[in-house]
């Protein structure tokens, strides 16, 4: 039991939810109330995930309160919304070591807490999880109750509504609630909503639904203008149709910070047997003025001055990779009137903000649906349109499909800028973008590049635009090494890769992408060629077999799983072209790499400047090599 604490006395009393579940009513609005300010009080401290936690204050003490977690089990979407959930499940000290180090995970995370009951980080897979365990635990005979909480940008992906499809089609009990926080809701609209979401929660109003289906499906004709009768009623006052037609029991919306409102309705709820649909409205940054009036800034923003709403600018070392990103779309599109550009739902993170304010009709945000986005992207390279699609490099994951038979199949010229590409840092393992070079370099067609630093990302996104099939230009989350920009754009030599330095110990480097840095300075160290390769897809395979000619041992390093990686593509070469030298495939190895900052995850995969050092000096034996040759 924690030591409580003056400024929270309540709060500090409870360490699990069933310390929750013994307070009187009054008391949980004490609680709601500290819950918040804890929240402000801590993330200004280290940052973090803000505006979409303060939303869900409310609505996370009346889950815990009504519904016996971990028992019951309780599904998060994408886990923005789940910093007062980890308050109130035994983690309230923590929460100030959230995405560092060794801390708590940024999102929920099974191995964490058994109150995590799902994994999550991408979007839109709470429904799916919950409804396999809620037939799992019907299968079983578990009473148990099941509930999947999931935001309303998360319910633009297409996966939520298969599963709500599939939902509606079975018998299981579960509750799905919609968060929707993009939505105001006025006084009195919300008073008429709150009493409509209590009368249609109600055992009255669930018996007699329930007891009237069976008489008059007796009776089809009737049944049938009933059920319509029904559903258009409620059309006509709330916005529940969509879910009713398939299937789902729809009640609200509801007033998602009125917290006797949301106790009395989940109560009601918890007995309901079947799907149900539960539509929460809450406001993002509730409680926080600046956060309330701007939630995109302050959705995950770092340090700030909690009294003056002031966010602690980070010393910059020059522009980011997405600034040079965003830079080069608008100056592209000035110039070429077919240049389309695509986000799902990443607009701020991937640099477009300038882009959409310019070229509004030249720039589309499809909400978190990345299947759509590549196949959209496709659809308007049929039709002459030159698409840029701007995605991060774990969602491109999930479009794979598209990728390969929508786009790569019919070889249509879509370019793919792929930020947050190698390890990101604090979002941890959910968003290490580790495996892009693997899952992208056995498609046909596809070009794949990886620039080395500001410039060379620049000139690559305009070789893209230059060639007639799809490809790629893979960068990772942050800065480069400060290498400056020129504003002239000029194509690259497709497949061509570049060697930096000439050694003369007989060890070759060849560094893909950002970890050239790196290999720059191992061969100063060793006196090793340096290569940068440039090209993932197509690799430079004459520049491979003259240093493979002249080199007594080679090294790849990438940022991205070794098994199937670039080096693969290496080794494949070599051995296709009957060279036997020896080999070493630096990069992350076959596990998921955890949360901290950059620095620390790459030292945690062995590819900070120091590991990778103790890699090679560990396998370089030259003398070994000399002596095979002699024999």
């Amino acid at each position: 039991m924690s030591q409580p604490d003056a400024s929270f006395p309540l709060l500090s009393s409870i360490d699990s939810p069933a310390d929750l579940r013994k307070l009187s009513r009054p008391q949980l609005q004490t609680l709601n109330d500290e819950l918040r300010r804890y929240l402000i009080t801590t993330v200004s401290q280290m940052g973090g995930h803000f505006a979409a936690g303060l939303g869900t204050v409310e609505l996370t003490v009346a889950l815990h309160y009504v519904f016996n977690t971990p028992e019951d089990r309780l599904v998060w979407d994408v886990g923005h919304q789940a910093y007062p959930h980890k308050v109130l499940t035994g983690r309230r000290d923590q929460l100030r070591t959230i995405k560092q180090t060794g801390g708590l995970a940024p999102f929920p995370t099974r191995d964490e807490s058994p109150y995590d009951t799902f994994g999550v980080g991408h979007s839109s897979t709470s429904i799916s999880a919950a409804l396999g365990m809620s037939i799992a635990a019907a299968a079983k005979g578990d009473p148990r109750r099941v509930i999947a909480v999931i935001g309303d940008g998360a319910m633009t992906a297409g996966m939520a509504f298969e599963a709500l499809n599939h939902a509606g089609s079975l018998d299981a009990d579960l509750l799905v609630i919609l968060n929707d926080n993009d939505m105001s809701i006025s006084e009195n609209v919300g008073a008429m909503s709150n009493y409509f979401a209590k009368v249609l929660s109600g055992k009255l109003y669930a018996s007699l639904r329930e007891g009237g289906k069976k008489v008059l499906r007796q009776m089809p004709t009737v049944w049938e203008l009933a059920r319509r009768s029904e559903s258009h009623m409620k059309g006509m006052v709330l916005p529940g149709t969509i879910f009713e037609e398939m299937g789902l029991n729809y009640i609200g919306p509801i007033d998602g910070h009125d917290l006797n409102a949301l106790v009395r309705t989940l109560e009601n709820m918890r007995g309901l047997k079947g799907p149900q649909f539960l539509h929460v409205v809450t406001r993002k940054g509730k409680g926080f003025a600046a956060a309330e009036a701007d939630p995109i800034k302050w959705h995950g923003p770092g340090p700030f001055d909690a009294a003056s709403a002031t966010i602690f600018k980070e010393k910059s070392t020059g522009p980011s990779y997405s600034q040079i990103f965003g830079q080069w779309l608008c100056d592209m599109a000035a110039r070429d009137a077919r240049i389309v550009g695509i986000t799902p739902a990443m607009r701020e993170g991937s640099g477009m903000v300038e882009f959409e304010k310019r070229f509004p009709d030249r720039y589309f945000d499809v909400a978190i649906a990345e299947q759509h986005a590549v196949t959209f992207a496709a659809g308007l390279a049929c039709e002459g349109a030159r698409p840029v699609v701007a995605i991060y490099s774990t969602f491109l994951q999930r479009a794979y499909d598209q990728l390969i038979h929508d786009v790569a199949l019919q070889n249509l010229p879509v370019l793919f800028a792929i930020d947050r590409a190698g390890l990101v840092g604090g979002d941890g393992a959910t968003h290490q973008g580790s495996f892009d070079f693997s899952f992208m370099r056995c498609i046909p067609n596809l070009i794949i590049m990886a620039p080395s630093d500001e410039n060379e990302c620049r000139q690559m996104l305009y070789t893209g635009t230059t060639l007639p099939s799809p490809s790629a230009v893979r960068y990772p989350r942050g800065g480069g090494p400060g290498v400056p920009v020129q504003e002239e754009m000029t194509a690259l030599p497709l497949g061509k890769a570049q060697v930096r330095r000439e050694g003369r110990s007989g060890l070759a480097l060849l560094a893909f992408g950002s970890m050239l840095a790196v290999a720059e300075q191992l061969g100063e160290l060793f006196d090793a060629t340096v290569v940068n390769m440039r090209y993932v897809k197509p690799l430079d395979e004459d520049l491979i077999q003259r240093v493979a000619r002249r080199a007594e041992g080679i090294v790849t390093l990438e940022e991205n799983v070794v098994a199937g990686g670039a080096g693969s593509g290496v080794a494949q070469v070599l051995s296709q072209t009957g060279f036997c030298i020896p080999l070493l495939h630096i990069g992350i190895p076959d596990r998921f790499i955890a949360h901290g900052s950059r620095e620390d995850c790459l030292a945690d995969a062995g590819l900070d400047l120091a590991s990778v050092r103790a890699q090679v000096a560990a396998w370089w034996r030259p003398s070994r090599r000399r002596a095979a040759k002699a024999t």
